[in-house]
């Protein structure tokens, strides 16, 4: 019977050491899952950028912006840009979308490349205007492309002085 107690005893300890052991072993395998997702995310992220490197060079980069600051002369539904006469991005806004521009956000709307020299980037805003009025303005910039990024910023405002929205482009340094 001792025997018998002594093997159940020994038994009990051997299933206590292989749970422990398991344990430490499953706690060891999640610490390495848990570096293998960082190197992962950290490689993404990496690849991201030397991609952006390679389609977008800093020779012929270019970005373009939208800010708002208005709501009372002007709520916006869409926004169009031409590059040099062509399409090249468009952007028809969600409730959510428009709002968070008018609390500040800053939208990208465009980046690509473009020759070095002169080009020209037009902007068409559709929305709704005073009085709750259809409203389609455009705005236009033109510039120099230089070896380094270029950023250009389109801008919405309310002005109070003529009680309509102003649009603007600018080049930022």
């Amino acid at each position: 019977m001792r025997f018998m107690q002594r093997i159940a005893a020994r038994s009990l300890a051997l299933v206590f050491f292989l749970g422990a052991m398991s344990q430490v072993h499953a706690d060891t395998l999640d610490q390495e899952m848990e570096r293998l997702k960082k190197e992962l995310a950290t490689l993404k992220r990496d690849l991201v950028i030397l991609e952006e490197d390679l389609l977008f060079p800093a020779s012929s980069q270019v970005s373009v912006f939208l800010s708002m600051d208005v709501g009372e002369f002007f709520q916006l539904d869409s926004v169009t840009l031409k590059l040099n006469g062509e399409e090249v991005a468009h952007h028809l806004y969600t409730e959510r979308q428009a709002d968070a521009l008018y609390r500040g956000g800053v939208q990208k709307l465009y980046v690509g490349n473009v020759k070095q020299g002169g080009n020209r980037f037009t902007a068409f805003f559709v929305g709704r205007g005073p009085e709750g009025r259809d409203f389609k303005r455009a705005t236009t910039i033109e510039f120099e492309k230089a070896f380094e990024p270029t950023f250009v910023e389109l801008s919405v405002s309310d002005s109070q002085a003529s009680y309509q929205p102003e649009f603007r482009a600018s080049v930022v340094d």
